[in-house]
C-alpha cells in the first residue's frame, strides 16, 4: 500500500514519486504522454531517488518517444460503421437494436452488438467491454494450463479486468494473475507471451538474467511480439494511474 506521494521535478522532468514498503526501487514510464511514476522504498532520501531517475534518463527519453510515436485510436462512439479490433483483427461494428438481451457476435466482418432501442454511448462501451472480457476468459485459461507444467508453476487464481497503465501484472505472494481485458483486441500471441511473462515471476520476480534467460529459453520470439505490442494503435480512453 502507497504511503507517500509527490511530484518532483528531475532536470526538468515531471516525476510523481510514490513512497511504498518495497525494498527496490522501480521507475515507469506510461502511456499515452510518457508519464514517470517512481515506486520507492519509504525510507530512500529525495536524492537518490533523483539520481535513480538521472541514470535512467536516456532510457525515459527513448520510453516517451516512443508513445508519441505510437498511433491513436479515435474515439469510439459504438455506432454502426465504427472500426475495432478482435485478437488483432479490424472489424466493422453493426449496432442492431432490438428488444432483446444485449450482446455482441462475430458476423463475418462484422461485429454484431445487439442493443435496446436507445441505448447510451455508455451503455454500448459497457456491453462491449464485457464481451471483450468474456473473449479472454474463454482462451486464457488454455494458455496458463499450456504452459504451468512447462516452467514447474502453479498459479493460486487468475483474473481479467480493465487494467490501469499494464496489460499484466502478478502478484508473487498471492501467485494470482490479473490480464487487461484490452487483450481481447490484440494478436492472441500477445496474450500467450503475457501469459508467459508472468507466469514466470513466480520463479523470478525481477527482470534479471536468470528472468530474461527463461524467457528466451520457452518464448524466443517474446522480444518481437513485445514490439508488435508496442506498435498496435493505443486505445484512446488510455487508463490514469491510481
Amino acid at each position: 500500500m502507497s504511503t507517500e506521494s509527490a511530484l518532483e521535478t528531475v532536470r526538468g522532468l515531471p516525476v510523481h514519486v510514490v513512497r511504498k514498503p518495497i525494498k527496490n526501487l522501480h521507475v515507469g514510464v506510461y502511456p499515452p504522454d510518457g508519464r514517470v511514476r517512481v515506486a520507492a522504498p519509504e525510507g530512500l532520501s529525495a536524492d537518490a531517488v533523483r539520481v535513480a531517475v538521472v541514470r535512467k534518463l536516456g532510457w525515459i527519453r527513448r520510453q516517451q518517444a516512443r508513445f508519441r510515436e505510437q498511433a491513436r485510436e479515435s474515439r469510439r462512439d459504438f455506432v454502426s460503421g465504427e472500426t475495432h479490433y478482435y485478437l488483432g483483427r479490424r472489424y466493422l461494428l453493426r449496432v442492431v437494436e432490438a428488444p432483446a438481451r444485449p450482446r455482441v457476435r462475430i458476423a463475418g466482418r462484422y461485429l454484431e452488438l445487439t442493443c435496446r432501442s436507445g441505448a447510451t454511448r455508455e451503455k454500448r462501451a459497457e456491453i462491449l467491454e464485457g464481451w471483450y472480457r468474456e473473449q479472454l476468459k474463454q482462451f486464457i485459461p488454455a494458455l496458463v494450463a499450456a504452459w504451468q507444467p512447462k516452467l514447474g508453476v502453479e498459479v493460486a487464481d487468475w483474473r481479467v479486468r480493465r487494467m490501469k497503465t499494464k496489460w499484466a501484472s502478478c502478484n508473487p505472494a498471492t501467485r494470482r494473475l490479473w490480464f487487461n481485458s484490452e487483450l481481447a483486441k490484440k494478436p492472441k500471441s500477445a496474450a500467450e507471451y503475457l501469459v508467459v511473462h508472468e507466469l514466470l515471476h513466480l520463479l523470478h520476480r525481477r527482470h534479471d538474467a536468470p528472468f530474461m534467460a527463461l524467457l528466451d529459453e520457452h518464448l524466443p520470439k517474446w522480444r518481437s511480439i513485445r514490439i508488435q505490442l508496442g506498435q498496435l494503435p493505443l486505445t484512446r480512453d488510455w487508463w490514469p494511474e491510481d
